[in-house]
């Protein structure tokens, strides 16, 4: 049987489900159906990429005309990157194993900030003499896992895809927010004396700009905010909800825990949340006085 050319439509929840129900014993696919409680069809394609992966292996025992499935060595190693929430390492066993997750990020890199219609003129280029094919689901399916796994970020304003090539902020942070905030400074109504900028907006594209995760972002203007009081205001009145609205969520992956899975839970926040401080939450920000310091340290 000739591979399927394009990835197959499977979440991170159902690879990891297919991983640790073979891990120890081998299972069937009705067994994965049982236990899962998807149709069979649904079964057989998340099997079947798993095994293109390498995260389980086929066997058809003699006296028996049923496959058999169970957990290979990188499938042992992709749970242990699971269980211990290291989302990067499990991104990285991935991208080795899967041909269609390792081409996605390759081109991401060369073209990012990019949109799915620029990733794909990639794709198709670089993946040309393959045999492998690319069309908006699949990269829907990779953008999904590389999201969750942290390995690349969606602004979720416009759409373009990005990786995240660093875990903080750069030293010249406040002049970076500055040039952001220049590019994106609107008047926020007539009766306002200063001028506020939604904190979602600045964030997205910052991070987009240097290719750091959000988390660093919150940080880095927190302690922007202690450290420049009366040159740089936080609001947390929403001047207008549209701050906390956004055209795409932020995707989220988290470790959960039952009696029979080792699993991933799945979220996509739908409002995109402000920064907080001191028990209190803020969406806009107003800057009073250009000459700001920012110390990481303190």
């Amino acid at each position: 049987m000739s591979e399927r050319p394009t990835v197959r439509p499977v979440t991170l929840a159902r690879l990891t489900e297919a991983t640790h129900l073979c891990e120890g014993t081998s299972r069937t696919t009705d067994e994965f159906k049982e236990a899962t409680g998807v149709s069979r069809r649904r079964a057989r394609t998340t099997i079947l990429e798993a095994l293109r992966i390498g995260l389980i292996a086929e066997h058809t025992p003699a006296d028996d005309e049923e496959s058999w499935f169970m957990t290979t060595r990188v499938g042992h190693e992709f749970l242990k990157g699971i269980r211990a929430e290291d989302w990067l390492r499990v991104s990285d066993i991935l991208e080795a194993r899967s041909p269609h997750y390792g081409a996605f990020l390759t081109a991401l890199d060369s073209v990012a900030p990019a949109d799915q219609a620029t990733v794909l003129d990639e794709l198709a280029d670089r993946e040309a003499h393959t045999g492998r094919t690319y069309n908006q689901t699949s990269i829907e399916v990779l953008g999904d896992w590389g999201e969750r796994l942290g390995r690349i970020q969606r602004n979720a304003f416009t759409g373009t895809y990005y990786p995240v090539t660093q875990a903080e902020v750069p030293g010249n942070f406040v002049y970076l927010l500055l040039a952001v905030f220049d590019d994106l400074e609107e008047t926020a109504g007539v009766a306002l004396r200063q001028r506020y900028l939604a904190i979602p907006k600045l964030r997205e594209h910052l991070c987009e700009r240097v290719g750091c995760p959000r988390m660093a972002f919150d940080d880095a203007v927190v302690a922007v905010a202690q450290q420049n009081v009366g040159r740089l205001e936080l609001s947390g009145a929403p001047i207008d909800t549209a701050a906390k609205d956004a055209a795409l969520g932020i995707k989220q992956i988290t470790r959960a825990d039952n009696n029979d899975l080792v699993s991933t839970s799945q979220s996509t926040e739908q409002v995109l949340a402000g920064v907080e401080l001191y028990d209190k939450r803020y969406y806009y920000l107003a800057v009073h006085d250009r000459e700001l310091s920012y110390n990481p340290a303190q």
